[in-house]
This record gives C-alpha cells, structure tokens and sequence, in this order.
C-alpha cells in the first residue's frame, strides 16, 4: 500500500490529476489521495464519500464554472423553492449544499491536486445564496448567482492562465443512459474509426455476431436511439432490448472514444455487467483510456467488479492502473492505495479490499 504523494507538475494545471486533495465539500470534511492513476477505481463503504469524489474532480475540471455546479445539484435532486413575490417562485439549486458545515455558517471548499492550482468556493452571502469563485488565484466569479438569469459559463478571455484550455468531462451515473444521451455520445464519434470500439464492446457480450451498430430516428418524429445489427438476425434490435448490461458496455466505450484528452467519471461501474465480463470489461477501459488519452475515475461496491479490475490491469501491466479505499479511522477520513499487484493478490487470495 503506497502513501507517497507524487509531486505536481503542469500536466496537473490542465491535464491529468494525479493527485487530490478536498476539503469543505459536501460530505467531505478532508481527504487527500496521494495518487491517482490513468485508470483509478475507488471502493469503501455506502455513504463514505466515493460518489462526492467524482463530483469534486467534475466541479474542478470544470474550473468552477457556473454550468458544472447547477448541473451536480440539479443532478442530485437538492433544490429548494426560492420565493421572489406572493406569486413568483421556483425551484433553485440548494447552494448550502455544496459545502461541509452548518446551514447557518458562511462557508467555503477548496479542490486541488496536492500541491497543484486549487479551486476556491465561498459564500459570499449566505441568505442571498451568492457565490465567490477563485481558480488559480484569478477570480472567477464575485457575489453571482447559481441560478435565476446568471450566465452558467464563463468566457476563457476572463482569465488568460485558468481558462485557456478546457477540459473533455464525461460523467456516467449508475442508471443506464437516456437515448438522446446515446446519440449525444454517439454524435461525436459517428463516421471515424473509434465507432468499432462501441461495437467491440457490445462483442464482448453477444461475440462477433455484432455486425455494425448505429442511432436511428428524426425528432420531433421518432426518437433517436441506438439499433444493433446482428449476422443472424435480418433486422436491427434496438440496443435498449438487449438488456442494461449491453447498454452499459455501449455507453462506457462510446464516452471513452468521444472523451479524448479528457475526463470519464463512472459511478458504480459494475452495474448490469455480469461478474464473468468484468475482466474483459475492465481490459477495454483500460486499453481504450491509454489509447484515447483518457482518465478515469470510478466506483464500486462489487468485489467481483474489483477482482475483475485486478486481472485486467495484470494482464495490461504498461497502463497505470490502481484502487483506493476511502475509509473512517479514528473519525478521520482516509485513502488508501493498492497497487495491480496486490490487487492481484487479494484477488487470488479471496481477500477484502473493500
């Protein structure tokens, strides 16, 4: 188990993280991951904050910006009815939400690599709800609104280090995805050569009888979803009858081919994958996250999804692969690391990681 933090540079500024270090957000009070990998998968317990992680490298590739924020709060259901007259209210993003206190606190969060440019949240007013942004030491935003007429972006002439470069952020929540998520997916890898990854994926459940696949449909007519053409079958079947499991595998490869030089967060990645396809699972992940320049971050709670991860990263040995347990000791919250090998081990040893 390593516990040595790995020194910033800047690939961290607008590139890869390879490192974390979170405090005041949500549910996290303070943790520090000394390391993380091309391909990381974080494991602990229900509630203890894997999911939060997620969302912190989300808000901070994102460097803050209005969009990023509204869309987590938005995402996770935590709104409140803000009342402007007798007769004008709506429901707005819970701002107190983002932040690790007591409702009636001021408060603020910081998110960073160790060491590296760090994101600063603050209220700036707690009842008007109004927030300061500081990326890199430049502002970014000063006593604005996360809702109502706010702009939710910022032009990258607003800070001429911070803004330069964004970011590719692809974030897959546990719930299989919508169809116009599928074509939006779909949308930015259609007619190259990365389409064949989709369907190398769906191959590794059905085998080569996958043909070709594609998205169909023209709103407002039809919806636009993905069909799967099969050599034993004369018509396409649409990709959602096969099962959340092939869904699963579609969606993950599609992101990782149109997320390049990018970000791919996935919650609770084993979900409707079949203990026997982890392994294969986890090879193209890593395979396709080398090939496209992409780091990923995900969770689980599955041993078998993390035995799984285990002997795909020893069979993959030049990708940099790792777990992290995020655990309480002594009221403190921890990670620890866990290399391929004793990944393996643990795997061939039927020990808990978890």
């Amino acid at each position: 188990m390593r516990t040595v933090a790995n020194t910033p540079d800047s690939s961290e500024r607008l590139g890869r993280l390879k490192s974390l270090s979170i405090a005041g957000f949500r549910g996290i009070d303070r943790l520090d991951i000394p390391n993380l990998a091309r391909v990381t998968l974080l494991a602990g317990k229900n509630g203890v904050g894997k999911t939060t992680v997620l969302d912190a490298v989300r808000v901070y590739v994102a460097q803050g910006r209005f969009a990023a924020l509204k869309e987590l709060l938005v995402r996770r259901e935590e709104l409140i009815t803000k009342r402007f007259s007798d007769v004008d209210f709506e429901e707005v993003p819970a701002l107190h939400r983002l932040f690790h206190r007591n409702r009636s606190e001021q408060a603020s969060t910081s998110i960073s690599p160790i060491g590296g440019p760090v994101l600063n949240i603050k209220e700036s007013n707690v009842e008007e709800e109004t927030l300061d942004i500081m990326f890199d030491g430049e502002p970014r935003s000063h006593g604005e609104q996360v809702w109502g007429d706010s702009s939710f972006d910022f032009p990258s002439e607003r800070s001429s280090r911070s803004s330069a470069t964004k970011i590719r952020c692809e974030s897959l929540g546990p719930e299989p995805l919508r169809n116009m998520d599928l074509a939006r997916l779909w949308d930015g890898v259609a007619l190259t050569d990365n389409e064949t990854l989709a369907r190398d994926a769906l191959r590794l459940v059905f085998g080569d009888r996958v043909e070709r696949t594609a998205v169909i449909g023209q709103p407002p007519l039809s919806i636009r979803r993905v069909v799967v053409k099969f050599s034993d079958y004369a018509d396409p079947v649409p990709l959602k009858s096969l099962g959340d499991g092939a869904t699963r595998m579609f969606g993950v490869a599609l992101a990782l081919a149109s997320c390049r030089d990018g970000v791919l967060l996935l919650d609770e990645a084993e979900n409707g994958i079949h203990y026997s396809l982890q392994s294969k699972f986890w090879s193209m992940v890593l395979c396709a996250a080398e090939m496209h320049n992409v780091q990923v971050l995900a969770t689980t709670h599955s041993k078998d999804c993390i035995d799984g991860f285990a002997y795909a990263a020893l069979d993959n040995p030049d990708i940099d692969a790792n777990l992290v347990r995020i655990g309480r000791r002594n009221g403190e919250l921890r990670a620890v690391e866990y290399s391929t090998e004793e990944l393996g081990t643990a795997a061939e040893q039927n020990i808990e990681v978890r």
